[in-house]
Order: C-alpha cells, then sequence, then structure tokens
C-alpha cells in the first residue's frame, strides 16, 4: 500500500490545495509542498533498497474477470523519475510561492501543478500499461489547464490548444501501441511485457506496435516533426516552464522509451526510427535555439535539441548508450531546470526576456549571474560541470556508432549539433550578463531573494558536485538506473571528468571552439539565417489544422447534414441490413419454448398499442395530438407490464410518461404546433417500405430471443441471491442498487449530464439566431385569460405534501416491494412540476431554495460515496450492506447501505428534471417578454385576481 498512498499524495494535495483557494499564496504552497515532501520522503526511504535491487509492488484487482490489476511497482528507473518529480516540483513550489503576484489565482495554479505532479508519478511506477495511459492523457490535461493558466493571454491559450491537439493525438496512437503490445506479450503488466523480448520481436505486429509507441513518445517528448509545440508552451508561468517542460513532462516519452528499451530495443527498425529521429531533433533545436532572442524561447529549442540527444542515445540500442542516457536524464534535469528558473528571475526583476534588451547584468545580478553561468556552461558541455561528463561519453558512443554503413555521418552531425549548444548556451551568458550595461532596462535590475534563487541554487550546487565527484554523487544511481533498463549486464565504465586523449575530447573541443566562433561572429550569422527560407512550423501546422477542419466540416455537411429523417433512414437502413447478413451468413434455427395463448387483454392492449402507433403517424402534422397519441401508448405498456406482474417497471413507466409529457409540453410551446410537411410521396413510400422492414425485423428479433431457453438464465441467481445477497425481497430494486449498481451509478451520471447539456443548449436561448427566432415568435393557439385557474393553483398546494409522502413511503419500501430512489424521485418531480404548471414559473422561483446543480452533484457524490465506502471495508466497490435490527414497539427493520446509494439516485432525478424543467419554463418565459405580452408577470396567487406566472 506505500506506493498507492505516494501515488495518491499529490492528488491528495490538489484537493487540499483546492479547499484552501481563499488562503493565502504562502499557505497553499506550504501545503502542495507539504504533500510533496511527504511523498518525497517516502520515495527516499525506499531507495536503499530498491538501488540494492528489490523491486517494491503492490497490485490489487481492478477487473478480474479480464485479468486485469491496477499494479504498481518501484523499481530503479522508476525511482530516479519519481525522484526528479518530486524533488523538482518541491523546488518549483518553492520558487512559485515567490514568482507569482498577489493578483494571481494562486490556489488555482498549485492545484493544477499538484494535478500534473500526481499524473507524471503515476506514469512513473505503474506496473498495468493500462492504468500507466489513464496516467499519460492526464498529464496532458493537466498540462493544458497550466500551460492555459495565463487564459487572458491568446499565446497562453494557443500553447495549451496546441499541446494538448499534438500529444492528445500522439497519445491516441499510443493507447493502440499499447493495446497490442499488451496483446502480443499475453499481459498487460510491465513486468510480464519486459521479459517477453522474443516473443514481441517475433510477431507480425511488432512494427506497427513499434510506429504506434514511438508515435506517443515522439509527440510528448517534442521529437521532428513534433518539436514545434514546447516552445508555444512557453507561454505558460516560467515555474511551469521550469517543471514540466526541462524535468517531468517532456520526458515522459524518453521515459517509456526507456521503461520499454529491453523488449522493443535491438532491431534494425528500433535503430532507423529512434536514432534518426532523436539525431535530426538535436540538431533542428540546436540550430534555432540559437537564433531565439527571448531567453525561454532559447531554452525551450535546447530542450528539444537535448531531448533529441536522448532519444538518440536510447535508439543506439547499446547498453552504454542507455548508461550515458540514464546519466544525462539527471544532468540535464539539473541545469535546465535551473536555467528556465534564472530565465524567470530576469524576467521578473528585469521586466524583459528578450536577450536583445539585455546585458551587464552580472555587476548588477551577481547571485542571478553566477547561477545562470554555471548552469548555462554545464550545459554547453564545459568542465567541471556534469554537463560535459555526459556530452563527453556521448560524443564517445557517436564516435563508434555507424549510421547506413556511414562511419563518418553520425560524429560529424553529432559534432556539429554539440557546437551548436554550446554557441546557444555562450549566448545566453554573454547577452544576458556580461557586456556593456545599458541604461533603458524596463526595471531596476536587482537580484531577487532567496525565495527566488534558492531553489536554483539547490540546483546549481548539484551540477557543481556531480561534476566534480561523479563517481561518488551519482555513479550507485546510475548503475542501478542503467541495469533496470537494459536488463542485462553493463559494460566496464567509469565516471569522470578525465578519460583521457579519446575523439570524443577532439569533438567538444571543435564544439566548444566552434561555439566561440559562432557567438563573436553572431550578427553576421543570425543574419544569414533569418534571410533562409525556412519553414515554419507553427505556420504548417496551423495550416494543416485549418486543412482538416475544412475536411471535417465538408464530410460532416454531407453526412450529417441536420435532417433528422435522413439519419434515422441511414441507421434503420444500417441496421436491417446488418441483421440480413447475420442472418445470412450464420443461419436460422427456431427456439424450442412452448408458447402461451393470447388472452383478450393482451389482444386488446396490442390493438390499442397499434391503433396509437399509426395515430402518431397520421397526426404528425399536429403536434400536440402526437404527444397525446404517445402518452397513451405509454400508459399501455404501463398496463402491460401491471399484466405480466412488473410493478417496478408500471410504476416507473407512469413516472416518466407524466414527466416527459409535461417537459414535452414546455418544449412544444416554442414550436410551431402545426409544421408544414416537407416530405413528398416517394419519400413518404420510401419510409414506409423501411419502417415496415426495420419493424418486422425487431419483432421477429424479439420472437426468436423469447422462443428460446436459456441454458443458465442470469434471472435464477438473481431470485436466488437478492434476500441473501442483497438483503431485499424486491428483486429488480436489488439488481439495481446492488447486483448491477455499477450501471445505475453510469446512468445517474448519464442523466445528470442529459440535464447538463439541456440547461447548456437552453441557456442562450433568447442570445443570436435562436434570441431572434424568439423575438418573431407569435404564438399561434388561442390562450386562456386565465393563466393559472384557482383551483388548480389550491390543489397543488394541497397535492404536494401528500405526493411528497408517497415519495417517501415508495423510496422506503424499494428494497422489498416496488418502489425505490428512481421512482421516488419521479414522483417528488411530478408534484413540483405541478407547482410550476399552477403558479407559474417566477412563483415557485422565489420559493426554491435549493440549486438543481447543487442536488445533481450531491447524488451523484453520495452514490459514489457509498461506492467508495465498501472499499474502505476491503469489499468491490458498490458492495452492500445490511443488517436487521429489532426496535421496541416497532420490530424487526432491516438497514441497508443500498438506502444511501437510492438517496444518491433520488437527488439526481430530482435535479435534471428540475432543471431541464427549469430551462424550459425559463425560455417560454423569457420569449413572452421579447414578445411584449399584456399578461401580468408577477402576480402573487394570494391576491385576488390570480396567480403569478
Amino acid at each position: 500500500m506505500d506506493l498507492v498512498t505516494i501515488s495518491l499524495l499529490p492528488f491528495l494535495g490538489a484537493v487540499a490545495v483546492g479547499f484552501a483557494s481563499r488562503a493565502g499564496r504562502k499557505i497553499q504552497a506550504a501545503i502542495a509542498a507539504a504533500f510533496s515532501s511527504a511523498a518525497l520522503i517516502m520515495v527516499l526511504m525506499r531507495a536503499p533498497a530498491v538501488l540494492a535491487g528489490e523491486v517494491i509492488a503492490h497490485r490489487f484487482p481492478w477487473v478480474p474477470a479480464l485479468g486485469l490489476d491496477a499494479s504498481y511497482f518501484l523499481d530503479p528507473l522508476g525511482l530516479l523519475f519519481a525522484g526528479l518529480i518530486l524533488g523538482i516540483g518541491l523546488l518549483v513550489i518553492i520558487y512559485a510561492a515567490f514568482y507569482l503576484s498577489a493578483a494571481e489565482a494562486s490556489g488555482r495554479f498549485f492545484s493544477f501543478l499538484m494535478l500534473f505532479q500526481g499524473a507524471m508519478l503515476g506514469i512513473v511506477i505503474s506496473d498495468n500499461i493500462l492504468l500507466l495511459l489513464v496516467f499519460w492523457e492526464l498529464t496532458s490535461l493537466s498540462s493544458f489547464l497550466l500551460i492555459g493558466f495565463w487564459r487572458h493571454l491568446p499565446e497562453g491559450r494557443q500553447g495549451a490548444r496546441m499541446a494538448l491537439a499534438v500529444t492528445g493525438g500522439g497519445g491516441l496512437a499510443l493507447i493502440a501501441g499499447m493495446v497490442l503490445l499488451g496483446n502480443i506479450a499475453g499481459s498487460y503488466n510491465l513486468t510480464e511485457i519486459l521479459s517477453s523480448r522474443e516473443i514481441v520481436q517475433a510477431s507480425p505486429l511488432y512494427p506497427v506496435a513499434l510506429v504506434l509507441i514511438l508515435l506517443g513518445c515522439f509527440t510528448k517528448s517534442a521529437q521532428f516533426p513534433f518539436h514545434f509545440w514546447l516552445p508555444h508552451a512557453m507561454a505558460a508561468p516560467t515555474p511551469v516552464s521550469a517543471y514540466l517542460h526541462s524535468a517531468t513532462m517532456v520526458k515522459a516519452g524518453v521515459f517509456l522509451m526507456a521503461r520499454l528499451w529491453p523488449v522493443l530495443s535491438g532491431t534494425d527498425l528500433w535503430f532507423y526510427l529512434v536514432a534518426t529521429t532523436g539525431l535530426i531533433t538535436m540538431l533542428i533545436g540546436a540550430a534555432i535555439a540559437l537564433f531565439r532572442n527571448d531567453l525561454k524561447g532559447l531554452l525551450a529549442y535546447s530542450t528539444v535539441s537535448h531531448l533529441g540527444l536522448l532519444t538518440m542515445l536510447f535508439g543506439f540500442g547499446t547498453p552504454m548508450a542507455a548508461v550515458v542516457g540514464v546519466f544525462h536524464i539527471i544532468n540535464h534535469a539539473t541545469f535546465k531546470a535551473a536555467l528556465f528558473m534564472n530565465a524567470g528571475i530576469v524576467d521578473h526583476e528585469v521586466g524583459t526576456r528578450d536577450a536583445r534588451r539585455l546585458g551587464g547584468l552580472a555587476g548588477l545580478m551577481p547571485i542571478a549571474a553566477t547561477l545562470g553561468t554555471i548552469a548555462a556552461l554545464s550545459m554547453a558541455g564545459l568542465p567541471p560541470f556534469n554537463g560535459f561528463i555526459s556530452k563527453e561519453m556521448m560524443l564517445e558512443e557517436a564516435a563508434h556508432t555507424s549510421w547506413a554503413g556511414m562511419a563518418w555521418l553520425l560524429p560529424v552531425i553529432v559534432t556539429v549539433a554539440a557546437l551548436l549548444s554550446a554557441a546557444y548556451s555562450f549566448r545566453y551568458v554573454m547577452h544576458v550578463y556580461f557586456g556593456p550595461r545599458r541604461d533603458d532596462y524596463p526595471r531596476k535590475p536587482h537580484d531577487p531573494g532567496i525565495g527566488l534563487w534558492g531553489p536554483p541554487a539547490v540546483l546549481v550546487v548539484l551540477v557543481v558536485l556531480i561534476g566534480l565527484f561523479p563517481a561518488v554523487m551519482a555513479d550507485a544511481l546510475v548503475r542501478s538506473v542503467s541495469g533496470a533498463v537494459t536488463r542485462q549486464e553493463l559494460p566496464d565504465y567509469y565516471l569522470s571528468l578525465w578519460h583521457g586523449f579519446t575523439p570524443a575530447l577532439l569533438m567538444s573541443a571543435i564544439a566548444v571552439a566552434g561555439g566561440i566562433f559562432l557567438l563573436w561572429r553572431y550578427g553576421v550569422v543570425s543574419r544569414i539565417w533569418r534571410s533562409l527560407p525556412l519553414p515554419v512550423a507553427k505556420r504548417l501546422f496551423d495550416s494543416g489544422i485549418s486543412l482538416l477542419v475544412a475536411a471535417s466540416r465538408k464530410v460532416t455537411d454531407i453526412v450529417h447534414n441536420g435532417s433528422l429523417p435522413r439519419t434515422l433512414f441511414v441507421f434503420f437502413a444500417a441496421a436491417l441490413l446488418l441483421g440480413i447478413e447475420g442472418m445470412s451468413v450464420g443461419g436460422y434455427m427456431p427456439g424450442t419454448r412452448d408458447t402461451l395463448a393470447a388472452s383478450p387483454v393482451a389482444i386488446i392492449s396490442w390493438l390499442a398499442l397499434l391503433a396509437g402507433a399509426v395515430a402518431v403517424i397520421m397526426s404528425e402534422g399536429h403536434r400536440f395530438l402526437a404527444l397525446v397519441y404517445i402518452s397513451v401508448i405509454g400508459l399501455v405498456v404501463s398496463l402491460c407490464f401491471v399484466y405480466l406482474s412488473a410493478p417496478d417497471l408500471a410504476l416507473t413507466q407512469i413516472s416518466v410518461e407524466v414527466v416527459t409529457i409535461l417537459l414535452l409540453l414546455l418544449a412544444l410551446n416554442l414550436l410551431p404546433k402545426a409544421p408544414p410537411s416537407t416530405c413528398s410521396v416517394p419519400r413518404r413510400v420510401r419510409d414506409g417500405v423501411l419502417s415496415a422492414a426495420a419493424g418486422t425485423g425487431v419483432a421477429w428479433l424479439a420472437y426468436a430471443v423469447m422462443t428460446r431457453q436459456p441454458n443458465d438464465p442470469i434471472s435464477a441467481f438473481h431470485w436466488a441471491e437478492a434476500k441473501h445477497g442483497g438483503g431485499g425481497t424486491n428483486v429488480v430494486n436489488v439488481i439495481l442498487v446492488d447486483f448491477r449498481g455499477f450501471d445505475t451509478f453510469g446512468e445517474i451520471i448519464v442523466l445528470g449530464i442529459a440535464a447538463l447539456g439541456i440547461y447548456a443548449l437552453l441557456k442562450t436561448a433568447v442570445w443570436g439566431a435562436s434570441g431572434q427566432r424568439l423575438l418573431a415568435w407569435i404564438p399561434d393557439l388561442i390562450r386562456s385569460p386565465e393563466r393559472h385557474p384557482m383551483m388548480l393553483v389550491v390543489a397543488s398546494r394541497l397535492i404536494l405534501p401528500m405526493a411528497m409522502v408517497v415519495a417517501l413511503y415508495i423510496f422506503l419500501r424499494g428494497h422489498n416491494m416496488p418502489g425505490g430512489g428512481f421512482i421516488a424521485g419521479l414522483v417528488f418531480s411530478i408534484a413540483m412540476l405541478i407547482q410550476y404548471m399552477a403558479s407559474g414559473f417566477e412563483w415557485a422561483e422565489r420559493r426554491r431554495r435549493t440549486e438543481r446543480h447543487a442536488l445533481i452533484s450531491f447524488g451523484v457524490l453520495i452514490a459514489a460515496a457509498t461506492g467508495l465506502g465498501a472499499l474502505a471495508f476491503g469489499k468491490p466497490f458498490l458492495t452492500s450492506g445490511f443488517d436487521y435490527f429489532h426496535i421496541p414497539l416497532i420490530g424487526e427493520i432491516e438497514l441497508a447501505t443500498a438506502l444511501l446509494f437510492d438517496i444518491g439516485v433520488a437527488l439526481t432525478v430530482v435535479g435534471a428534471v428540475m432543471l431541464a424543467l427549469a430551462q424550459l419554463s425559463g425560455a417560454a418565459q423569457r420569449a413572452e417578454k421579447l414578445e411584449g405580452t399584456d399578461y401580468p408577470m408577477d402576480i402573487d396567487p394570494s391576491r385576488p385576481g390570480g396567480a403569478g406566472r
């Protein structure tokens, strides 16, 4: 359970910060830091055992019927990333507490940050790949919220949408690839998949799975050609950039490549796809970074370049390259997060991030200059800092790797990329901190307080210590993590600042010298770069999105043109064709169950249904009349349920009919009562033939099913276990709240969503084109001069308390007799509908004390809490508990947790009905106000003359 606790702590922190939304920024940061610290301490406590070779795992059933478990495991690779996520996350929280202004919505910021932290942590410790995919998509959603935190900025909104579109699209590919991988390996648990290398690579689906998985990894880690989204995400606040785009989110793709390295690497397809993509990304990212004037833009493209470096190393497919990749993950996280914070300090104190408006800050901001210079020199790969060591090791690996038989190609391109990397690092130092001072800084530069420079200082100290003492600071961790990545014996190596005179040293010297030269001649080189006709990735992306939108609109206009008859025709025709195809392929064998003779009551009911259906068809031009016939059909169906001994269904059907008919009456009030016929005679004939064929097919299907005797009917289980397992004698209610409680839980959520949909659609009924139509609306029926008859008003007052008592009685008896929360909620809703009809919308609204949205929310939350309560006692979700108690004078009674679940159902039903009623009534009322009727809008029924509407 320790891993479950660790994974939950950031999410609990997000909730805790949300509850403290009215507290100060420092308190909110302290809450977030406390949860991050607790998770980090728990991870560090397990570090010695994990580094010694122990794999900590926890597994509990998720969907046992499918063999799926929600499982976590912590190995050295997960330990490394968990430490980076929580450690750098803690520093970013402290930094953000001093970076954000008092006017910022800091509670929202820290909640989003903790949500993202929990999602990233879930990725690195998940054992089940389906659970990993859930966290993967959650990182895309939470990063969208963080990138777009400054939603008043157009670039923030655009950057958030772009990041979500690219990483979300890659996530869809990843889902398909991971599911394929699980099917090939025969398991969805990573620990089992990673031991199935031969099975996976021998499968004909290996190339497909590999490409799909790499698409997910490349989009998340901003690899070419998906690199363009990361710089546009720099519109986020600097703490977000320091966290998401240097140490965590963009490394999620690299992490997954490292995690799946044992099972996917070692093939030519892996090498050419991964190494080539990484090499191109490394070169392009470095070239663009050199000519960026915005400091965060420069660092963003440098991040793209370094992510390409990591991708290339893991793409080599050799154990030593994996070792270098692991080491550079650590080094890059330290110096890049420090640099982003440093750029934030410059922006915060000077008022600009534009390198053209900076320079000479070293004397004015000595602390920031020292920290920024050390981190930038490490990024450039200069000794004695940690970036130098991993860069030298990377160059050494590249020098001994051949691409398509060309031994010189990789070393040359990598050296050029390293040269550009050194150049943009030197530019960051020289153009920001050195050179002549300016007299036109937007603000007077000065070093900030320790709250801003303290977090990057911690990272810079690590940059220096790892560089000076790599064997002491990082060797044990790198060896353990590299062993977890490769799952094989590692080659001999040692971490040191000096590896002798090697080809890598020469390549490094060329890179540093070339970087200095480019900086010296930066003006000339910059003009040449800007004169080149280079494609703009964002412009290409926007053009591609525009083309997709246009194509989608054309397809939508063709397939879904708003014609309901056309849509229904396509639907029924397709269903009919599928049924015919199934019959022709599978054949048909008649059922063996004996049929029952039809009684006179059944025949009369059938004829009544037939007559009602024909009447609805014949009255298509009269909507109110058609609605009356539909209500007759519903009543006959209710009587059929009574005849077939299904009282629960009969009660539900009657209640639903009353509620829907009343709501439809309100809706039809806003539509023409006799719409013109738009169907030609040939179309009527076509539709009639299709309807007859579809109806015959459904009737035949029902007959075929009912004449078959099931071998093991599920009803037998429900009959036998209703009293014993659910504690109730009403089998229908026990099924709804116990045996299939999860279905009911989903249904009330759908009901709530439907009510919110009605709310959203009608909320704008008086705006735009719909408002113009309402403005031009003329009632096409004669209105009664007495809008609210006194007898109806008085009767409704008497009906309300009686209906509430009936609803309560039906609710309490539901577990053992016909009734339950759904029916009770409908009965109460009918009583409220009568109040609105009798006394009017405004009169009833003034006396309403409960928010409808809250009813829906509380209903769903109560139902969910009932299910979660079962988990607290070690039972499956929504397992009900019950017992019998003897009360003096009353006798034996039963108490069941299903009662609480039913309360949630009833509240959701009432909230959904009342929300739909309010919006329909409100739209009608606003229409009459627009129309300018002479009817009094607010007449109190207690006064002579009638009731208010």
